[in-house]
């Protein structure tokens, strides 16, 4: 709008511009913010960090997220390569990862003040250096907000003071944090704020919980994390669900931990007894040695004896059983689904040992199931009723676990699009046909985008909702999409979790996938999921979910590059699999480039050698001119607000609205 055009702008914009007036009250405010932004937008679009399936392994993690998939290593290289050996730069990163134990490792090995007043020193500088570097591609402004409260009048002062870094100027502010005795925490903060800049943005492709003990752990570190989005996986919306209340996913999310001998983010995180289930377990399988039950257990993981292993298998039959009576409860409340074919339970006959699935018999290796009755196969005895309302009331009043969830419904959703970039966990449902698959959800089908927005929308509603019918529904919404057929978060014919306990007969296990992953290779395919969600030919999908396997000759990389699988492995219980420790992508105004990784030992091993994982980086697309901000999302949106702003100028400089 211009100066001619003001006559015609509409009561609903003056309206709005009004509202901006509160926070930019006169035109040297107006001014100063937009000529911010206009600097900011043709800087370098900041560094985005992708990863996938985490599944509980908080220390390598961690260390991915420290390192920021070899970002701060690059820049430590660039910085120092010609000044640092190879060893004394991979001691500095570790520093920049781990400054606290590094330095109570320092303090503790050194005798002479003099020698730990050299290393404050040396390490000064270099940190200094380093944050010049990472914070190069922001504002002043930026910088300033997220420093230290502590020490950000002296760390801006280092970053843009007089002088370089040789003058008397730097020298006497590094001589008096030594002399005061702040280094230590002064070099904690300057490591911090180098993590902080070398990635702006975090994605997590789903899949935070199970398998490993650490998801709660890795939810901590979410929750304060500066600029993050999360795309629900399988086993995050069970934990969604269950937060909820369902039941049924209650008790898979239990079944899940027991099967990885994985209590701690229940017991120890969630403050969710187990006890109550013990009790049961030893009432009904006591004599029962539960041999298929037995909970998944590392070899020289000597932290289970064999009573809490008899313990474990216990709990998690009777755990088992109550689940598959519940998902058989909610399969028959919604037929929709197409699934009825689960309800595994009234196909049981005991007395022959048989069972019967998709119409196929098949022996049972195991008869004890003393809760099961042939006349309501799918009702829970008195007992194991009471026992799910007090674990349903756990889990409701868990404070940290309802937090977590919340956390995960306001920075997450099933899918997000950012900076021209389509990410999702799971997978679009495709028929064998190429098509899009539709699936029932309530009374209509849906495919493409608008299934994942209906999903989206159902599973907030089962946690949100003051309808207990509409709540109800919508947390069998979340059950399907962990387990259901064809589901986008799932993406296989079926959970074999009874076939896998009570069969032996490989045949009955078989979980075959969406006709998706037949496709992720035909290039037309991934164009046509990009289009269906508005994208471009240029666009790329970030996918995760199904481990890529390496070690058989599989790439990540999809159709020419059009779409990035970033489950490598980051998991141990898939490495085997796998035969590497992860991957994970990292987007910078250079281009992409995906990384893997090597199994991590342990963070005292990487404090102690200075091991890293980081094993190799793989360009996908490189830019031959820098992508600047004014290319992005944050930047399209600072362009908008630029021209709102002009706008108010305007506004001010015709007296149509008031200064102040």
């Amino acid at each position: 709008m211009d100066r001619k055009n003001i006559d015609q702008i509409s009561d609903e914009k003056l309206k709005y511009l009004k509202l901006l007036s509160r926070e930019y009250p006169n035109r040297n405010r107006v001014s100063t913010k937009i000529i911010n932004l206009q600097a900011e937008l043709n800087l370098p679009k900041g560094t985005e960090h992708f990863l996938s399936d985490i599944h509980g392994e908080y220390e390598p993690f961690f260390h991915v997220l420290k390192n920021g998939s070899g970002v701060i290593k690059s820049k430590i290289e660039q910085t120092f390569l010609k000044e640092m050996s190879s060893s004394q730069m991979r001691k500095f990163a570790t520093l920049v990862y781990y400054p606290t134990e590094v330095i109570e490792a320092k303090q503790e090995t050194t005798q002479e003040s003099s020698e730990l007043n050299e290393f404050y020193e040396i390490n000064l500088y270099r940190l200094i250096r380093l944050t010049k570097v990472v914070t190069a591609k922001y504002t002043r402004t930026k910088v300033r907000e997220s420093l230290p409260y502590e020490f950000a009048s002296i760390i801006e002062e280092l970053l843009h003071g007089y002088g370089d870094l040789n003058s008397r100027y730097y020298e006497e502010i590094i001589k008096t944090i030594i002399e005061l005795e702040r280094a230590d925490r002064f070099i904690v903060a300057l490591a911090e704020v180098i993590q902080r800049f070398a990635v702006s943005h975090l994605h997590i492709i789903g899949d935070i919980y199970d398998r490993g003990d650490g998801a709660h752990i890795i939810m901590d570190r979410l929750e304060s994390y500066h600029s993050l989005d999360i795309q629900w996986g399988n086993h995050d919306i069970l934990w969604m669900a269950a937060a909820s209340g369902d039941l049924a996913s209650i008790a898979s999310a239990i079944r899940v931990s027991l099967r990885y001998a994985n209590t701690e983010t229940l017991e120890e995180g969630y403050g969710i007894s187990l006890r109550p289930l013990s009790v049961l377990a030893y009432q009904y399988y006591n004599d029962d040695e539960c041999k298929k039950f037995k909970p998944k257990i590392s070899d020289g993981d000597s932290r289970y004896s064999p009573k809490m292993v008899e313990e474990l298998s216990k709990m998690h039959k009777a755990i088992s059983i109550i689940q598959f009576k519940l998902e058989a409860q909610l399969i028959s409340k919604n037929p929709q689904w197409g699934i009825g074919g689960r309800t595994i339970l009234e196909s049981v006959d005991l007395a022959n040992s048989k069972v019967t699935i998709e119409g196929v018999k098949y022996q049972l290796n195991d008869t004890h199931m003393p809760t099961l009755s042939s006349a309501s196969p799918y009702e829970l005895s008195s007992s194991e009723l009471e026992l799910m309302e007090q674990l349903k009331k756990s889990f409701l009043q868990s404070e940290k676990l309802q937090r977590h969830v919340k956390m995960l419904f306001d920075r997450g959703a099933v899918y997000t699009i950012y900076n021209n970039n389509l990410l999702y966990h799971g997978c679009i449902p495709i028929n064998k046909d190429g098509k899009f698959l539709a699936l029932p959800m309530d009374e209509k089908s849906y495919t493409g985008r608008e299934l994942l927005d209906v999903c989206d929308h159902y599973s907030r509603q089962g946690y949100f909702s003051s309808d207990p019918e509409k709540r109800a529904f919508g947390q069998g919404v979340m059950w399907f999409l962990w387990a259901g057929k064809d589901s986008p978060l799932f993406g296989k014919s079926k959970m074999a979790t009874f076939e896998s306990y009570f069969i032996d007969d490989t045949s009955a296990k078989q979980e075959h996938k969406n006709w998706y992953y037949e496709y992720r290779d035909d290039e037309q395919i991934c164009i046509d999921i990009l289009s269906e969600f508005g994208l471009g030919e240029d666009a790329k999908i970030i996918n995760g979910h199904v481990p890529v396997k390496v070690k058989k000759g599989e790439s990540p990389i999809k159709s020419g590059g059009k779409m990035i699988v970033i489950d490598g492995g980051l998991s141990r219980a898939y490495q085997g699999v796998t035969g590497i420790a992860g991957y994970t992508l990292i987007y910078n105004s250079q281009g992409m480039s995906l990384v893997s990784h090597e199994p991590f030992k342990s963070t005292q091993d990487a404090i102690e050698n200075g091991t890293d994982i980081v094993s190799s980086h793989e360009i996908i697309d490189h830019k031959a001119e820098r992508i600047l901000v004014k290319d992005s999302d944050i930047g399209k949106k600072s362009i908008s607000e630029v021209e709102d702003l002009r706008e108010l100028f305007i506004m001010y400089s015709e007296g149509i609205i008031k200064e102040r």
